[in-house]
């Protein structure tokens, strides 16, 4: 029989998904599972993009132009610069989702056998693209105990050679929710000048900042248009994943040029989402404050909930809708599969992704879990009587 490629060998699982068919089973046992493991909103998607796509009148639903309608990229760039990006459609490739920003961002700024350094924990598929771009993730570990700040520079430069090409950030950052300071952002942007780096901006989170901070882009620091490469999508933000819609927006015209060439190579992003798309910039601002009054209440329940379980501890995020929280237990992916396949408080179960599938240094992070909190307070309140009970009576507890 034909061999499957090295690459296909190589590709990781994710870890937010490989857990599902153990779910999928406690639900055919009849027990309820809150699914707190996947960034998927419960919050509902604006009207106005419900509308746009039902009040569609065409006759040919066509290819679109590779970069996207101008329409549409007229109309991010209306979203982009009233955040002061100061860009202009030229600069923008949409993109089928943020995923596809990523990869295109990689192959555009990337050859095989660079690296690139990323703070950890990261996005779970940060792996998966660099494996698909033939590149090398070089991770820098960030700590629980201090928030998961960004580490200190110095601890960046030593893994820097001459293959280093590019830094990759998130931010607020999935998984731990961690919001990255001016300071932190003004050192990236030295580090970035001083060894000619890309800075590569992952901010599907943007919107998502509590306690009246502020989100800081590398788009707003001055010197840096040549480096920086902003990743989005409105996934998070419209609640709209199912939408498959992102952008990869870039000062650099060289990186458009070749980025343009790989997207025309996939002929071009969906037209019934960028009608979608561009009627999204128009939501009021209410709904986004309503939406981040909802988030910071079931962050706060979140996290009051964990930090009152003995042996549990939870920093407080300043975005993002997630939570990295430190168990006392042995092995997270142990716990949290004995979870879904072992247990059950009043017929009900918990399920949450193992933080090692967000680490690339072995052995990180196997005494943490990831949360998102995309479930109402109700919910949240009660997935955390069941974890409760559960690390009570979880054999691999460590005391």
């Amino acid at each position: 029989m034909p061999k499957i490629s090295h690459k296909g060998q190589q590709m990781p699982a994710s870890p937010i998904r490989k857990l599902t068919p153990f779910a999928d089973k406690a639900k055919l046992e009849g027990k309820k599972v809150y699914h707190i493991n996947i960034g998927q909103p419960d919050i509902e998607t604006p009207e106005g993009m419900l509308n746009a796509i039902k009040n569609i009148d065409f006759k040919v639903w066509a290819y679109t132009p590779s970069e996207g309608t101008l329409s549409y990229r007229k109309k991010l760039t209306e979203y982009y610069n009233k955040l002061g990006y100061n860009i202009s459609p030229e600069n923008i490739i949409v993109t089928t989702g943020g995923s596809e920003a990523i990869t295109i961002g990689m192959m555009a700024c990337l050859d095989q056998g660079d690296e690139v350094i990323i703070p950890e924990p990261f996005y779970a598929n940060y792996n998966g693209f660099a494996n698909q771009c033939d590149i090398v993730v070089k991770p820098i570990l960030s700590y629980i105990d201090n928030g998961f700040a960004l580490p200190p520079i110095s601890e960046f430069e030593k893994l820097i050679t001459d293959k280093t090409k590019a830094i990759i950030i998130c931010n607020p950052n999935n998984p731990t929710g961690y919001l990255y300071s001016q300071a932190e952002l003004d050192a990236l942007k030295e580090l970035a000048l001083k060894y000619d780096l890309y800075l590569f901006s992952d901010e599907a989170y943007r919107e998502f900042c509590y306690d009246g901070r502020q989100f800081i882009s590398p788009m707003h620091l001055s010197g840096l248009d040549d480096n920086v490469i902003v990743m989005d999508t409105v996934s998070k933000r419209y609640s709209a994943c199912g939408a498959r819609l992102g952008c990869l927006i870039t000062k650099n015209k060289e990186v458009i040029a070749a980025g343009l060439k790989f997207a025309q190579a996939r002929l071009s992003p969906g037209m019934v989402e960028q009608i979608a798309g561009e009627a999204a910039v128009d939501t009021p601002d209410e709904y986004f404050t309503a939406v981040n009054k909802e988030y910071t209440q079931r962050r706060d329940t979140l996290v009051t909930a964990l930090n009152k379980i003995e042996g549990v501890y939870c920093p407080n995020p300043g975005g993002a809708f997630y939570v990295v929280a430190k168990f006392p237990i042995d092995n997270a992916d142990k716990f949290c599969q004995w979870m879904l396949e072992s247990f059950s408080h009043d017929n009900q179960t918990v399920m949450m992704a193992p933080a090692t599938g967000f680490y690339s240094t072995e052995g990180a992070g196997t005494n943490e879990v990831r949360m998102a909190y995309v479930l109402n307070n109700n919910d949240l309140n009660k997935a955390m009587e069941c974890l409760a009970e559960g690390l009570k009576q979880y054999p691999g507890r460590v005391l």
